[in-house]
C-alpha cells in the first residue's frame, strides 16, 4: 500500500465527537473487517440455499432455482433501500450497525431450522411414496428467516462500500480501496462457497449455518470497536426530494421562455454575479426552467422563497446527470441477467454430472462458484497489476470505466456460447446412455471453463461500473451510486425468474429434470440477447459524455507523476 497517500489531502479530516482525527487508512482493517465477516457470514448460506431447499425441504429443482433467485434479487435490491436512508437519514454507519444486527437475526432463525428436526419436513425415502412437503409453518419460519438474512446482508454490503470510500478525499485512495473491497468479497466468498459449503454438505447443516452466525457476530464486533476511528458524513435530507423538485418546477414553468444570460438563473443566494458558474449545459434544456428566475420566486434575502417552483443550478445538473447515466445503467441488467440465470442453473447441471476427484471427496454442487470468485480475484490483480499499467504504457491513458465494462460484455456472451456447447454435450450423453433421471457420465470439470469466463468478466465490468457510478453521481447521492450495481443484480435476478417461468410456460426446454429438457436452447437465447445488448451498450457509451471521470483521472495520473 502506498504509504504517501495516509499523509495526502485525506488526512486532513474532519475531526469526530471524541476529539481525534477521523477517517483515512486508520479506517480500513475495521471496514475491511466488518464486510469480511458480513460477507463470509452471508455468503456461506447463500451459496448453497438450492441444494439446501432441495435435500432438507423437499423442493423440486427448478422451483429451489427459482426461490434461489429471488432470494438473491432481494438481497440485492435492499441496498438501494439502505443507500436512500443513509444518504437521507441515518448515515452510513447507522445503516450498517442495524443491518448487521438484522442479518445476525436471521441467521439464528435460518440456523435452528437445521437444527429443529420439526422445523424441516421429513426426509425423502426411496420408493413410490411422494416426499413429504413443508408444512405452512415451516415455509414461514424458512421465509422469515431468508427475509431477515438478506435485508441484513444487503444494507450493509454496499454502504460499508460508500462508507470505506467517504474515509478519504484522494480519488486514488478511494480506487485503491474499491480494489481491496471487491478483492477481499471475491476471496471472502471463495472461502464460503468451499469451506462452509463443504462443511454444510459432509458434516452438518447445522455446523455451517451456526459458522454462518458467528462469523456474522464478530463482524459486529469488529465495526463496534472502530467507531471512534470513522469519519461519519451527515446526512443531509433526502436528496431526491430535491430532484423531484427539477422536475415540478420546471413543468410550472414550461411555457416561459428560456434566457441565455446567466445572471437569469439561480445558483446560491450566497454566490455573487462575478462569482457565477459556467453556462448551464444545453443538454435537455427544458429542465433549465427549474432554475430559471422569476417574480416572487426569491426573498429579500436572496433565498428561495418557493421551493417547488425554484431549484438551484447545481440540483439541475445534478437530476440531468442521472438522466445521461440512466441509458448506461440499463444495458448493466441484460449483462447481468444471464449472469442470475447461469448461477442457478449451473447448480443443478453439476447435480447431474460426476463430481467426484478421486475415489473419496465429491465436490458439493453449490461449491461450484468458486470457480467464478477465485477466476475475478486472480483477474482483479492481474488487471490493477499488469493489464492496466500496460495500457497506460501504450496509451498515455488509463481505461475508462466503459471500456472495462464493454471487455465484460464480450466476454459475457462468450462465457454463454461456451455453456450453451456445452450442454449439448452433456444431454448428447445423457440420451447416449439412456441415464435421463441419474448422473451423466461427464466430469462436471466440464464447467469450469465458462465459469472462469464469467468470473474475468466480472474482474472487468463490476468494478468498472462502481468506479462510473460513484464518479459521476451528484455528491448527495454516493450511498445511492455505490448501490447501484447492487440493484441492477436484484432486478437481474427478478428478471431472470420471469424469464425462467417464461420458457417454461412457453417450452418444454427447462423440465424438472434438466436431462428430459434443452438448456442449451436457454443459453443460446441468452447469447442472442447479450449481443443485441452490447449492441445498445455501445450506442448508450457513444452518445455519453463523462462528467467526472476525465478529471479524476488527470487529477490521478498527474499524482503518480509526483
Amino acid at each position: 500500500m502506498d504509504r504517501s497517500l495516509s499523509s495526502g489531502p485525506e488526512s486532513e479530516i474532519s475531526i469526530s465527537g471524541a476529539g481525534k482525527r477521523s477517517g483515512s487508512w486508520v479506517t480500513f482493517p475495521f471496514i475491511i473487517g466488518t464486510f469480511s465477516c458480513l460477507t463470509l457470514a452471508g455468503a456461506g448460506w447463500l451459496f448453497n440455499i438450492i441444494v439446501y431447499l432441495i435435500k432438507e425441504f423437499n423442493v423440486k429443482s427448478i422451483d429451489a432455482a427459482q426461490i434461489s433467485n429471488v432470494v438473491n434479487g432481494g438481497s440485492n435490491l435492499v441496498p438501494l433501500v439502505a443507500a436512500i436512508v443513509a444518504d437521507s437519514f441515518l448515515g452510513s454507519f447507522s445503516v450498517v450497525a442495524v443491518s448487521s444486527c438484522v442479518s445476525f437475526v436471521g441467521l439464528v432463525l435460518l440456523a435452528s431450522t437445521a437444527l429443529v428436526d420439526s422445523l424441516r419436513p421429513k426426509p425423502c425415502e426411496d420408493g413410490s411414496s411422494p416426499c413429504q412437503t413443508p408444512s405452512k409453518l415451516q415455509y414461514a419460519i424458512l421465509y422469515g428467516a431468508f427475509v431477515l438474512a438478506s435485508i441484513g446482508m444487503g444494507g450493509s454490503r454496499y454502504t460499508l462500500a460508500t462508507m470505506g470510500a467517504n474515509q478519504f478525499d484522494n480519488p486514488k485512495a478511494q480506487g485503491i480501496f474499491f480494489n481491496w473491497f471487491f478483492f477481499m468479497f471475491y476471496l471472502v466468498s471463495l472461502i464460503s462457497a468451499t469451506a462452509i459449503v463443504y462443511i454444510e454438505d459432509n458434516v452438518g447443516w447445522g455446523l455451517g449455518l451456526g459458522l454462518c452466525v458467528a462469523a456474522n457476530f464478530i463482524g459486529i464486533v469488529i465495526f463496534l470497536v472502530g467507531t471512534r476511528f470513522y469519519r461519519r458524513d451527515k446526512p443531509q435530507g433526502s436528496p431526491f426530494t430535491s430532484l423531484a423538485r427539477v422536475v415540478v418546477a420546471a413543468i410550472q414553468k414550461r411555457k416561459v421562455l428560456l434566457s441565455s444570460r446567466n445572471e437569469d438563473y439561480y445558483y446560491d443566494h450566497d454566490t455573487k454575479p462575478k462569482e457565477l458558474a459556467a453556462p448551464m449545459s444545453k443538454s435537455f434544456r427544458f429542465f433549465n426552467r427549474a432554475a430559471l428566475k422569476s417574480e416572487g420566486d426569491i426573498k429579500p434575502d436572496g433565498s428561495i422563497a418557493k421551493p417547488w417552483r425554484l431549484c438551484t443550478v447545481s440540483q439541475v445538473e445534478d437530476f440531468k446527470t442521472l438522466i445521461r447515466i440512466f441509458p448506461i445503467w440499463s444495458t448493466s441488467i441484460f449483462l447481468g441477467t444471464p449472469i442470475a440465470m447461469q448461477s442457478g442453473l449451473n447448480v443443478l447441471q453439476a447435480l447431474t454430472m460426476d463430481r467426484h476427484l478421486g475415489q473419496h471427496f465429491q465436490i458439493p454442487a453449490g461449491s461450484f462458484a468458486v470457480v467464478v470468485l477465485l477466476s475475478a480475484s486472480i483477474f482483479l490483480s492481474i488487471i490493477d497489476r499488469f493489464l492496466f499499467p500496460l495500457w497506460l504504457n501504450m496509451t498515455h491513458k488509463s481505461p475508462t470505466p466503459f471500456q472495462r465494462i464493454g471487455v465484460g460484455h464480450i466476454l459475457n456472451v462468450l462465457a454463454m456460447a461456451v455453456s450453451a456447447s456445452l450442454e449439448s454435450s452433456r444431454l448428447r450423453l445423457a440420451h447416449h446412455h439412456n441415464q435421463a433421471s441419474s448422473v451423466v457420465p461427464m466430469s462436471a470439470l466440464w464447467l469450469f471453463p465458462q465459469l472462469i469466463l464469467i468470473g474475468i468478466g466480472e474482474a472487468f465490468h463490476f468494478p468498472g461500473q462502481v468506479a462510473l457510478y460513484y464518479q459521476e453521481f451528484p455528491t448527495s447521492l454516493r450511498s445511492t451510486a455505490t448501490a447501484m450495481i447492487s440493484l441492477i443484480i436484484g432486478i437481474s435476478f427478478y428478471l431472470s425468474t420471469a424469464l425462467i417461468d417464461l420458457i417454461r410456460k412457453v417450452t418444454g426446454w427447462l423440465p424438472d429434470n434438466i436431462n428430459d429438457g434443452r438448456l442449451d436452447n436457454v443459453y443460446w437465447v441468452m447469447v442472442g440477447i447479450g449481443v443485441l445488448n452490447f449492441g445498445y451498450f455501445l450506442g448508450c457509451a457513444k452518445l455519453y459524455k463523462y462528467q467526472n471521470v476525465e478529471k479524476v483521472a488527470d487529477e490521478s495520473s498527474s499524482s503518480s507523476d509526483k
